[in-house]
């Protein structure tokens, strides 16, 4: 499912006008990417939750020339799914 996906079934679902819906759903991931922009954890229950993780930097190779390059630290989105979302799934 993508973002024009779920929004078409959030405005189905709750008989709620396409502009609406896009509105809904894209307050709800700005709010989330905002909140981990901020290092706070996203958690939704029955769903998991989202954190961030940070990366060292380290010297790695690019395959192609084999030349070594230097890798920037950085920071990557974690989802680790809740109990329910594992329970559901595996059904």
């Amino acid at each position: 499912m993508n973002k024009s996906e779920l929004i078409k079934e959030l405005a189905d679902e709750c008989s709620l006008p396409a502009e609406e819906s896009t509105m809904v759903v894209n307050v709800f991931f700005d709010s989330m990417k905002q909140a981990l922009v901020e290092n706070n954890r996203v958690e939704i229950r029955g769903l998991g939750s989202f954190k961030l993780k940070n990366y060292e930097g380290y010297t790695g190779r690019n395959p192609k020339t084999g030349k070594s390059v230097t890798v920037a630290p950085k920071k990557l989105p974690f989802f680790r799914a809740g109990k329910e979302l594992k329970e559901y799934i595996n059904e």
